[in-house]
């Protein structure tokens, strides 16, 4: 591969060249401790999120969790407990491990939507309650596992982070 200055135009590089520069970044990226697995779309919409908790001094800072923590990413200084959900789409992936029937818990105070632009640039960032997200969550098939569609409702209900 081409020894990388400061500013490379990438479409000097050969098609080759560009499918290396993938592993380059994500290894990278985890030694800056941006990201901590190769998921990248969740492990940026995690940091995004904490960032832009950290820059509002009228939000709580965000710690995100060890990866291995079971339905939640992060945790405010309060205690509180935060889901991260990322997405291009109109809709979050599926929440893996709560249940599929209610059972009157808890699992997180708020869910954290990261959504990011076609070309995955931020778009933003919203913030709903357990409360809420009860309200809206939908059923997913063929997984049957409870998704978030993200639709006007839903933002115009949320808190708007970014």
């Amino acid at each position: 591969m081409k020894h990388m200055t400061n500013k490379t135009n990438l479409s000097e590089l050969s098609d080759f060249e560009i499918i290396e520069l993938y592993p380059s970044i994500l290894k990278e990226l985890k030694a800056r401790g941006i990201i901590r697995t190769n998921n990248l779309i969740g492990e940026l919409g995690e940091y995004l999120a904490a960032n832009a908790y950290q820059k509002n001094p009228k939000l709580p800072n965000l710690q995100l969790n060890i990866k291995s923590t079971k339905n939640i990413d992060a945790t405010s200084n309060k205690g509180e407990r935060y889901a991260i959900k990322a997405t291009s789409g109109n809709g979050t992936g599926v929440f893996a491990s709560l249940p599929t029937e209610d059972d009157g818990k808890v699992y997180f105070e708020y869910l954290i939507l990261v959504r990011f632009n076609k070309d995955y640039t931020l778009d933003s960032i919203y913030e709903l309650t357990w409360e809420q997200f009860i309200q809206y969550r939908k059923m997913k098939p063929p997984e049957n596992k409870w998704n978030l569609p993200i639709t006007e409702a839903v933002k115009a209900a949320a808190k708007k982070i970014v």
